[in-house]
């Protein structure tokens, strides 16, 4: 691995080149969460293919994650975000001009890939930049602010989608992307980058020995967070299409839900990071994917607009326990050395669970309809409490 210089650590020095960005990406995210999955029914497809649709972005994400792990060490992350950038702001405008559900699901594709290298390229500049003291904090600040995005995003998404039609949310997106890219050049320090101590063919084999190295860790912890994203962005299309069709919301009516328990999400981050660096990660995580299970097995329950938003308020908290949890049981693990190639691996193993969600919300829904998805989907989040109980060990540790 490069010899790179860390990067000196205050609070302000992550607000501009990662903070806000995070917060505009996960705003333009959050606006597609009510509309996305409807605008994809616009097309007169099944349910199966609006999973698809969904899911679509995370499959880019999946085939790109790794890939981009092994490009930072070539391009250097500054570059990786800007790439990253510029291909999810594209994607999201094509999406937006599509003339058939096929183009929506091309460029759902792309814009994962571009997202995965912004993301993991992220991810890694903030490995970098955090001493392990602080780093349950600082991520669950992260995630609190992605939670934040969320909040705002779907009653924007739903608004828009209500008055200028389902294709304005991404125009939005893509605007946000510009946004990103330009802070991007002015406030990521772009390190100078020491020459490849290996040739380009090597890189794949030091990324298998990082696999080899690491593979008790990644086969347990990594099962875990399959499990804990398939729950996340399950919810993010079975509850849009659920008060769509079971309770007859209409796209703002469903923004508003999402929005509020995005609020509740929002509030819980500074208890999450207080309880990962004082008592464990495990702390947080198990209290989070036990209670949002819960909440998505209630789901079924629901017939109104207002229990509907309790079941979702529940998902809102159990889920705002865990806020930036993954990421720093992620960064806890990842060697020193492969720090790049491990982060990836890492994305990639979350990244399977965040196309599983979708997937088998749809094709269940398709089949059994859409209760038993909610019920399938807080089965796999109960079963990675259990995996975090038994099998993945505590990774907190005190710096001398």
């Amino acid at each position: 691995m490069q010899n790179l210089p860390k990067i000196t650590f205050t609070w302000l020095s992550l607000c501009l080149p990662i903070y806000l960005p995070t917060f505009l990406l996960s705003f333009g995210q959050g606006a597609l969460i009510p509309t996305l999955p409807l605008y994809a029914k616009s097309f007169n497809v099944s349910f199966s293919l609006i999973g698809l649709a969904v899911a679509m972005h995370e499959v880019g994400i999946l085939i790109a994650d790794v890939p981009a792990g092994i490009l930072l060490d070539r391009v250097g992350r500054k570059l990786s975000m800007l790439i990253g950038s510029v291909v999810l702001g594209l994607s999201m405008l094509g999406i937006g001009l599509a003339h058939s559900f096929y183009e929506l699901v091309v460029y759902q594709l792309i814009g994962g890939m571009g997202g995965a290298l912004w993301a993991v390229a992220r991810y890694t500049y903030m490995t970098d930049a955090i001493p392990r003291a602080v780093r349950g904090r600082s991520l669950a600040l992260f995630g609190g602010i992605n939670r934040i995005g969320t909040f705002l995003g779907p009653a924007a998404g739903g608004y828009f989608g209500t008055h200028y039609g389902l294709r304005s949310p991404f125009f939005m997106f893509s605007a946000i992307m510009a946004m990103n890219f330009l802070l991007s050049i002015f406030f990521i320090a772009r390190r100078k980058l020491q020459p490849p101590t290996v040739h380009y063919s090597l890189y794949w084999k030091r990324f298998v020995t990082v696999l080899k190295s690491n593979y008790r860790a990644l086969a347990s912890a990594g099962t875990a967070h399959v499990c804990a994203q398939a729950l996340r962005t399950g919810r993010g299309i079975i509850i849009p299409l659920y008060g769509s069709e079971i309770v007859g919301l209409d796209v703002q009516a469903v923004g508003l839900i999402l929005s509020i328990s995005s609020f509740v999400d929002l509030s819980m981050f500074p208890l999450a990071g207080f309880i990962m660096d004082r008592f464990g990660r495990r702390y947080a995580v198990v209290p989070c994917f036990f209670i949002f299970g819960l909440g998505m097995a209630m789901v079924p329950f629901t017939g109104s607009f207002a229990s509907l938003l309790v079941a979702t308020i529940v998902m809102g908290f159990g889920n705002g326990l865990g806020s930036g949890t993954m990421m720093t049981l992620g960064a806890d693990l990842a060697p020193q050395e492969g720090t790049g190639e491990f982060l990836g691996v890492w994305r990639l193993i979350g990244d399977i669970g965040g196309v599983t969600g979708p997937l088998v919300v749809g094709n269940i829904a398709q089949v059994w309809g859409l209760p038993i998805s909610a019920f399938v989907l807080a089965g796999i989040g109960l079963t990675g409490v259990a995996i975090f109980l038994r099998l993945v060990p505590e990774t907190l540790r005190r710096d001398k």
